[in-house]
């Protein structure tokens, strides 16, 4: 399904959005892509910003790691790895969003909501994510991602 070379995604998600990252890891079985899912394991109430952590923290020390997120509505973890310097996450909720995420942001990590996105959507918005290259030689792209990745602690 995908022509990506061999990339590592470390998965996380709090309890609410359990059962997209568990669709994303099947999605994900067998292709050209390593995962290591980081929990939850189960749908019993945890913590978001949590697994945000870990899932950034992983992308920000592995080489060209990238990430996936979800929770309810996606909001929340990307709302708390992005205050990882380094971290561009991107709340996708479109194939459109994941598209644009990735071509003018650079975004390495998708963020989704499980409450919120149908599985069918989710599954076209990975694709997308993990196939759409940054558009590198566009310096303005450059320019801003590097101007964000200059931001904050």
């Amino acid at each position: 399904m995908f022509e990506k070379e061999k990339t590592l995604i470390y998965l996380g998600s709090d309890h609410a959005g359990f059962g997209m990252k568990e669709m994303v890891k099947k999605q994900l079985e067998g292709d050209q892509y390593k995962t290591v899912d980081l929990g939850a394991f189960s749908e019993e109430s945890v913590d978001y910003p949590d697994f945000a952590r870990e899932v950034a923290e992983k992308v920000l020390e592995t080489e060209g790691a990238w990430g996936v997120l979800v929770c309810g509505s996606g909001i929340g973890v990307c709302m708390a790895a992005n205050r990882f310097k380094g971290i561009r996450a991107g709340m996708c909720r479109t194939v459109e969003d994941a598209e644009m995420t990735r071509k003018h942001n650079n975004a390495n990590v998708l963020c989704l909501g499980g409450r919120v996105t149908d599985m069918e959507v989710a599954k076209q918005i990975v694709e997308k994510f993990l196939l759409t290259e940054f558009e590198s030689g566009e310096e303005r792209h450059v320019r801003r991602v590097k101007k964000m990745d200059e931001m904050g602690k």
